[in-house]
């Protein structure tokens, strides 16, 4: 059998690992070991993030609507019922959006719950 040395595909994985791990700190963009380390944690942390960023921005929603609803003698909880009662199918966020870009529409959906 022919020896098969690894110096060339060895190498070019090297380079695009590091290529990735640019503009990491300390030894993590230098050495090899290190980097592979910090990429493989990178994706961890990057897969579990994006499922939190949901939860983050519908608790943002939740909070700008109660902040915005409670002028208007109402909790958060309450609104959210009359909200569905009254069939009014409007998300979280798009409701946010409203109270955050229009109060005057806002107000008109808040009176007619």
């Amino acid at each position: 059998m022919v020896r098969v040395k690894r110096g060339v595909t060895k190498l070019k994985h090297r380079k695009e690992l590091l290529k990735k791990t640019k503009g990491y700190r300390y030894g993590r963009r230098t050495k090899e070991r290190q980097a592979h380390e910090a990429f493989i944690k990178a994706g961890t942390y990057a897969f579990a993030h994006r499922k939190m960023r949901k939860r983050d921005f519908r608790r943002l929603w939740t909070i700008r609507i109660n902040a915005i609803v409670r002028n208007f003698g109402f909790s958060y909880s309450k609104f959210i019922n009359a909200l569905k009662s009254k069939n009014i199918e409007l998300d979280r966020k798009v409701l946010s959006q409203i109270a955050n870009e229009a109060p005057n529409v806002f107000e008109k959906i808040v009176e007619k719950v």
